[in-house]
């Protein structure tokens, strides 16, 4: 089955303006870092585009075309938008302003102060008429007010003074979204850049150093002592000591050895290992981060846009404020000050700051959050529903007991005889009866090429004999192999439980081989966490038979199980539930959970899991431990406490200094320095964010 790609980010765009061959768009993922020559000629790509400009400032993009508007429409809201690379906060309009304000008293001519005021607010002066023609009254807009009604009225100290403060708080507010898009970042280690692959020349083994991107699946890959791995996949040779501290959290080195599976970005401290290559390029663990911390820069969550629509709403309020502060004090210093203060900054900036700084730390913790949405949406979730295999169980079995039919096979020997068949692939199943065998001593058995049959078993020929093993169907059904006799001992193995994996020999049936899955010490210690956090109910699924799934969920105190399932009943809970008015978060790890994980408000996925459980999932665990899942539930609550906090305490605090201004009560600079003030001190806030883990 291919692997499924997740989908890119799409970028958010409103029409403001339309003439025929004519229109300027607001692309809300536009900033002031964005590189306009880059983005002009993505945009100038599209067929029909004959003339695309940018302006980073206003947020907007005028094309001129000819043809499909919803085509351009669409072309720019798949482009990439980059930015100029090291861009960092501009400090030019601080210095300008603070020599203005120290020029100023020294000069005689009102003219040539009026001037030297124009020079060094020019850039706020701009951004607010360019502001005014494309959006509207907006918050930079009154501040460019401000600062012109000042020099208007020749207060030269007020004018320079509430620029130079316009500018180290717009300073201070980019640096702060500046740190906070760094903080997960960092996520995003160093691509590799070369590896080593195992080639077979002239029928002798050599190793070749190539391009990482250059690895095909099914490469065997060598990674030594203090060498990265550049590739997901298992180990085919060898032991290692790994550090997958970048990846998980985990803070210890993990020990890795033959079957174990590896991610690309961890790190062997010891050892040496060869990988058989199953994701490569774009679709290693390390490539997908990239993409997801990519998406989850710029994604505005709901009550981020809330904010931000709340906040230009507020934009008339101080305006009339403005008016209503003239006809009081019939004096425009007081006019001057309250288009000092708004709520713009504050609201629409500390909300995004808390979420990126939130999933940084969970990112740090072993889990990835794909964009604020998903964090959001978390906090409301109220159900949770959890796959049981690979999820509150380990999903690794092990093998509990051997049986033997046939008369001189001792059971050590038919274990010997499937792991020798079974040890040269990495299946669940396959993995459990090499490691059991490894327990006793194993010791290879020769035999002819395994032929590996998909959902059945695998055939292959020892002693001159067939070795068939796999289902029951498999075996009875297809291969003509009889049970006889020894349903008495299937049916109590079944009823206990036990995954069962048959062995034929010789054409009879020669033995069988049960195994379970344990579960996890941690599962009903996070259940229990996640009722103390507010959850409501708690739902298993599993294929299990009703009577040993109800015992599972007595023993964790789950409140509802549905047993039975098959891959297509998972999908058909999670509508039900939704449908009932429940927030519904699911965790499950297997290729036919992707549409359960993409149904639910929230989809969560185990570290172990598929690929494509992965690639849909909102979350995905970077580590194995169910912990975490209650983890990023605390998180999401707390984050969400902050951002109404952050709300609560932007709109009482400037609408004190509104109130205040507009009463005469303070001038320019003091309303400046306290709007300002505020606003820093809500993004440090939000930057500094809320506690995680231990």
């Amino acid at each position: 089955m291919p692997k499924q790609k997740s989908q890119p980010k799409r970028n958010s765009i409103r029409i403001v303006h339309s003439l025929p061959g004519r229109a300027r768009l607001i692309v809300d993922g536009l900033c002031k870092y964005s590189d306009e020559a880059r983005i002009e000629t993505s945009v100038s790509e599209c067929a029909g585009v004959k003339f695309a400009r940018v302006n980073r400032y206003a947020k907007s993009i005028i094309v001129e075309y000819s043809g499909s508007l919803d085509d351009i429409i669409s072309h720019v809201s798949s482009i990439a938008l980059p930015t100029k690379q090291g861009s960092t906060p501009d400090k030019s309009g601080i210095y300008k302003a603070a020599v203005a304000m120290g020029i100023s008293p020294l000069l005689s001519s009102d003219l040539a102060k009026t001037a030297l005021g124009l020079y060094a607010a020019s850039a706020n002066l701009k951004e607010g008429f360019e502001e005014l023609k494309s959006e509207g009254i907006t918050s930079k807009v009154l501040e460019s007010m401000a600062v012109g009604v000042s020099l208007a009225r020749k207060d030269y100290l007020a004018a320079n003074s509430t620029n130079l403060m316009l500018n180290l708080g717009e300073y201070m507010e980019e640096s702060a979204v500046h740190k906070s898009d760094d903080l997960i970042k960092e996520l995003a280690k160093p691509s590799i850049e070369d590896v080593w692959v195992e080639e077979i020349k002239d029928g002798k083994k050599t190793l070749s150093k190539i391009k990482t991107k250059d690895v095909k699946e099914g490469d065997i890959v060598v990674v030594g002592a203090g060498e990265s791995i550049g590739v997901d996949g298992y180990i085919v040779e060898g032991s290692a000591s790994v550090n997958q501290v970048s990846m998980t959290g985990e803070a210890e080195p993990v020990a890795k050895m033959r079957g174990d599976r590896v991610i690309s970005g961890t790190v062997v401290e010891e050892g040496r290992i060869k990988i058989w290559a199953e994701n490569v390029g774009s679709d290693t663990a390390t490539a997908r981060i990239k993409e997801y911390i990519q998406a989850s820069l710029n994604e505005k969550s709901s009550v981020g846009l809330k904010a931000s629509r709340l906040a230009d709403k507020l934009v008339p309020v101080t305006l009339s404020l403005a008016g209503l502060s003239y006809l009081l004090k019939r004096d425009m210093q007081s006019v001057a000050s309250v288009l000092q203060a708004d709520y713009s900054c504050a609201l629409k900036l500390a909300t995004p700051v808390a979420f990126k700084s939130s999933i940084s730390k969970a990112g740090r913790g072993g889990i990835l959050v794909k964009g604020a949405k998903a964090l959001e949406a978390l906090a409301a979730v109220d159900t949770f529903v959890f796959d049981k295999t690979g999820t509150l169980t380990h999903g690794k079995l092990s093998v509990v007991k051997v049986h033997s039919f046939k008369e001189g096979l001792s059971e050590n020997e038919l274990l010997n005889l499937t792991a020798s068949a079974e040890e040269h692939y990495f299946h669940p199943v396959a993995e459990a009866i090499v490691d059991a065998a490894h327990k006793i001593g194993f010791k290879h058995i020769h035999h002819d090429e395994v032929e590996f049959i998909v959902a059945h078993g695998v055939k292959t020929q020892m002693h001159g004999k067939e070795v068939i093993i796999g289902s029951r169907h498999f075996l009875e059904d297809d291969e003509g192999i009889s049970f006889a006799g020894h349903e008495a001992i299937i049916s109590s193995s079944l009823e206990a439980g036990y995954t069962l994996l048959y062995i034929g020999y010789g054409g009879d049936l020669a033995g069988m081989i049960a195994m379970r899955d344990t579960m996890r010490q941690n599962a009903k210690q996070t259940l229990e966490r996640l009722r103390a956090l507010g959850v409501k109910e708690l739902v298993m699924l599993t294929g299990d038979i009703r009577q040993k799934a109800e015992q599972v969920a007595k023993e964790l105190g789950i409140d509802k199980v549905y047993a039975e399932c098959l891959p297509t009943d998972k999908a058909k809970v999670i509508d039900e539930l939704r449908n009932s008015g429940r927030n519904v978060a699911f965790i499950g790890d297997g290729i036919n959970d992707a549409p359960s994980l993409s149904k639910a408000n929230v989809g969560i996925s185990m570290h172990k899991g598929a690929d494509i459980a992965k690639a849909t999932a909102d979350v995905s665990l970077l580590k194995d431990d169910i912990a975490s899942v209650a983890d990023i539930k605390e998180l999401s609550i707390k984050t969400m406490a902050l951002i109404n906090a952050n709300f609560k305490a932007t709109v009482g605090i400037n609408s004190a200094i509104l109130g205040a201004a507009t009463l005469g009560f303070l001038n320019p600079i003091a309303t400046a320095v306290l709007h300002n003030g505020t606003t820093i001190w809500l993004l440090l806030n939000s930057i500094k964010g809320v506690k995680f883990g231990k």
